[in-house]
């Protein structure tokens, strides 16, 4: 009888479909922006702000956002793990991705609320 070791974290089944939400979520909420400025007569400042100012453009944005992060993550990690063997190279990607991630959401609410 053959003993097979499994090694690893396991993350296959659950970051494919997490992958597959946030790339719905992040279709839809690109779909609805890209409908409601197509059937705006005359796109300007004062339409962009307002359509900005509530509290549910921004929650949906910031959500928009952290899809994105969270999508680019999955998608960088694997890539990373599959193609790039040295340990501290893998590491030293992986935390740079992270750092940049977290700056750019932090920038992101400070946009989205900083008006």
């Amino acid at each position: 009888m053959v003993s097979r070791v499994v090694t690893g974290a396991h993350y296959g089944l659950r970051d494919w479909l997490t992958q597959r939400i946030t790339a719905a979520l992040m279709a839809i909420y690109s779909s609805a922006l890209g409908g409601y400025l197509l059937l705006q007569p005359g796109l300007n400042y004062d339409i962009w702000t307002g359509l900005f100012s509530g509290q549910p453009m921004r929650t949906l944005t910031l959500l928009f956002l952290l899809c994105v992060f969270y999508h680019t993550w999955i998608g960088v990690r694997d890539i990373v793990m599959d193609y790039i063997k040295p340990a501290g190279l893998r590491l030293s990607i992986h935390v740079l991705v992270i750092l940049v991630s977290l700056l750019y959401a932090i920038w992101a609410v400070q946009i989205l609320w900083g008006m």
